[in-house]
């Protein structure tokens, strides 16, 4: 999982880099959509599996699952008398996006092709939302038909709207109608995502009940007052996310529970990804502004490493950690390694980035609770000076920098 953990690739559209001109007829975009950015991948793939698909699906599930987790660095070849899209590669290697179980994924996958509500539950951080936007992206060739639940999200949001001007001036028709990405979705037989679906009101999330369930939205309004029932084309399904910490925000009902099939995404298990990751991903940040990275491998390691035993209550060594309120989630890691990475290339030469690390872990540890700061001390005072009294320089460095928590 990466997800929530993210994961990006190595590489850098060329529209996000300062000085260097967007492709022509695009606009420069801070974020790009994942259907977008691997368009080349997903042209591959729906021509290298031809094997069945799910009624309205762009690519095999087995082909969703690859573009997920990747290829593991093995270049694939697309079949005799295949015939791909213009500029797609008869060989390619599928990158993976997604740190975490491939069995998870898969499962994800089984719930889409029954067209089974799927949420993805969790701890902030762990890449719900990235992975809800790839399996979008590989199932139905977009993302972007999506709900963000808030207390002020409306059932409007969920189902329709109108265009006043036009229903002042022709009345109730279909083109005064405005669709929501769920019900476009429908119509599309694609789908539609819901982020953080306990943060909706429990009447907003109770449209949803209904809607999961009969797989069509009534529009009363229609029909010369007759109304007019949308139905749900084959494919239509719908992913949403919750974070485990919003979970007393707005309760879901137990008949919007049953519609959906559970899938919790966890952190990274594996220290070695989590750091791949970290590293992957802060570069990324740092070299889309232009600028090259200067964030070495020890204090990356450090960075996780803090991280990880925050999270977990326990050092690698087995010593116990207090653990703070907050999340010390990858995601989060993610920003500390790129705000170091961001002060070494704009302040070049002020003072050494490892001196930076314990500010921005106070930083992190203090967002639920001021509190924690003492958490955050007491761990400098046993792990940190443990390991700094077993010989290594990384943390020894860390151990002296203990005044900056205390300030």
């Amino acid at each position: 999982m990466t997800n929530d953990t993210t994961t990006t690739p190595d590489s850098t559209p060329a529209e996000a880099i300062p000085g260097q001109a967007a492709e022509p007829g695009r606009t420069a975009r801070q974020v790009t959509l994942p259907e977008d950015r691997y368009a080349t991948e997903l042209a591959f793939l729906a021509a290298h599996d031809t094997g069945p698909r799910p009624p309205g699906w762009l690519l095999t599930p087995r082909a969703v699952v690859t573009f997920v987790m990747g290829s593991a660095g093995d270049a694939l070849s697309l079949p005799k008398g295949a015939r791909p899209a213009a500029g797609v590669p008869r060989r390619l290697v599928i990158e993976q996006k997604f740190v975490g179980e491939r069995a998870l994924v898969e499962r994800c996958v089984v719930t889409l092709a029954g067209e089974r509500g799927l949420l993805l539950v969790g701890e902030p951080g762990t890449a719900k939302s990235m992975l809800s936007e790839l399996l979008s992206a590989a199932v139905c060739g977009t993302s972007a038909l999506t709900v963000q639940g808030t207390a002020g999200t409306t059932e409007d949001q969920l189902k329709y709207g109108w265009n006043y001007a036009l229903l002042l001036a022709q009345g109730p028709t279909e083109q005064a109608l405005v669709p929501s990405p769920v019900l476009t979705a429908m119509t599309r037989g694609a789908v539609a995502r819901v982020e953080e679906v306990t943060r909706c009101l429990p009447e907003v999330q109770d449209a949803l009940v209904s809607l999961l369930s009969e797989r069509r939205i009534a529009v009363p309004e229609l029909a010369g007052g007759d109304g007019a029932q949308v139905h749900a084309a084959p494919g239509f399904t719908l992913i949403a996310t919750a974070n485990l910490r919003d979970k007393g925000v707005s309760e879901m009902s137990a008949a919007l529970k049953r519609r959906f099939n559970f899938e919790t995404v966890g952190p990274i298990g594996d220290v070695d990804a989590e750091m791949a990751l970290v590293r992957r991903q802060s570069r990324a940040a740092v070299e889309r502004v232009g600028a090259a990275y200067q964030v070495d491998d020890a204090v990356l390691e450090a960075l996780v490493t803090a991280f990880r035993d925050l999270r977990d209550g326990r050092s690698a060594e087995g010593w116990e950690v207090e653990r703070p309120s907050t999340v010390m989630s990858t995601a989060e890691a993610v920003s500390v390694a790129g705000a170091l990475g961001l002060a070494a290339a704009y302040f070049p030469g002020d003072r050494d980035v490892l001196s930076l690390l314990p500010g921005h872990l106070l930083g992190v540890v203090r967002k639920d609770d001021p509190a924690d700061a003492a958490r955050l001390l007491g761990y400098w005072d046993g792990p940190v000076r443990k390991r700094a009294e077993q010989g290594s320089a990384t943390w020894r460095a860390l151990w002296d920098l203990r005044s900056v928590l205390e300030n």
